[in-house]
């Protein structure tokens, strides 16, 4: 595994043996984290895959990071949605970057995103779902407008999602889970929505369902790679 600087942002780039074409995976961490985290889980999914983890732009403390800020009211958690348009589109940008870079499977990745990740992953196929093969989203919630431009309807309703979240999720409440998982029924085709008796993180069971679940997106992944 290596951390890179050669783009737009930071990041750890963890190749498989043959990385010519490889499907590839960015992974989004959520807020106060960093591009540590979610990596810790490559290892127990596809080895034929590249896993790239990003580092969000937002400098909090020594090692934390954030992708937009946010506070912790009585009432829920904030968001500042103009700067989290910025950082989609840093996203965006680095996300192009990485294709150009790496040249992944049909030259499209998948998404992964925990908390405010998953926050960035929703935006990001909303918005530019022309670059995602599908995204998963961990322990997230939809962003406060749930409406994807109108020029991603289309591409957004043929992409696949895996959505899961903690039934015991003390961060963002499971609420916010099924909440997508409703409006996801009305707009995409291909939804897996499932819930764990986790807190605010990502259960065992949870890892071996997105294993099976980025296996059977790319069944050519072995013959490919």
């Amino acid at each position: 595994m290596l951390q890179r600087n050669n783009l737009s942002l930071t990041y750890l780039d963890l190749a498989p043996a043959k990385p010519e074409h490889a499907p590839l995976v960015i992974m989004l961490h959520g807020y106060g984290s960093n591009e540590k985290d979610l990596i810790q889980i490559a290892p127990a999914l596809r080895p034929e895959f590249r896993y790239i983890s990003a580092r969000a732009p937002k400098t909090m403390d020594f090692g934390m990071y954030g992708w937009f800020p946010i506070d912790f009211t009585h009432s829920g958690i904030t968001v500042d949605y103009s700067a989290a348009q910025k950082a989609l589109q840093q996203l965006i940008d680095f996300t192009g970057e990485i294709i150009r870079e790496y040249r992944p499977a049909g030259d499209k990745v998948y998404l992964m995103g925990f908390s405010q990740g998953a926050v960035m992953s929703y935006l990001m196929a909303f918005n530019a779902p022309e670059l995602l093969h599908g995204v998963i989203a961990l322990s997230g919630q939809l962003p406060e407008t749930s409406q994807p431009l109108a020029t991603a309807e289309h591409s957004l309703r043929k992409l696949p999602f895996l959505v899961m979240h903690g039934i015991y999720d003390d961060v963002l409440p499971i609420a916010k889970g099924r909440a997508a998982d409703e409006w996801l029924q009305k707009h995409v085709d291909d939804l897996t929505y499932r819930e764990y008796p986790v807190a605010h993180q990502i259960s065992d069971s949870g890892i071996a369902l997105i294993r099976s679940w980025l296996e059977e997106k790319t069944p050519e992944a072995g013959h490919e790679c």
